[in-house]
């Protein structure tokens, strides 16, 4: 199990969540009512689950792929952090995940 910390854009509001190994980010944000909309509904194809992952749980992640990152390319408030939630699947080793979402988010495709 992953304890899992949304930070909301203002740095204001902290909401801490429990989730197993392979659930997805975005699942789990959506779940607990947090502003990701995924437009796409987790296929890749806009930018509207752009969260910001804490310095120190970047290096957990796996590398972006090229299309994540043309994506992340397109949005607003991209960060050296900046990563798709529909991309981020918990992994079992990990006791505690850290996620800011951006303020001003939005799609910048159109979607």
């Amino acid at each position: 199990m992953t304890r899992i910390r949304f930070i909301s854009a203002d740095g204001e509001r902290v909401t801490e969540v429990d989730a197993p190994a392979g659930e997805r980010l975005l699942d789990i944000a959506q779940h607990a009512r947090l502003p990701l909309e995924g437009t796409c509904e987790g296929q890749m194809a806009c930018s509207t689950c752009h969260v910001i992952v804490a310095a120190e749980d970047a290096a957990k992640l796996p590398p972006p792929t090229e299309e994540e990152e043309d994506l992340l390319d397109l949005t607003a408030h991209v960060s050296r952090h900046s990563r798709l939630a529909c991309q981020i699947f918990l992994e079992g080793e990990w006791e505690t995940l850290t996620v800011r979402i951006p303020g001003g988010h939005r799609n910048m495709q159109g979607r």
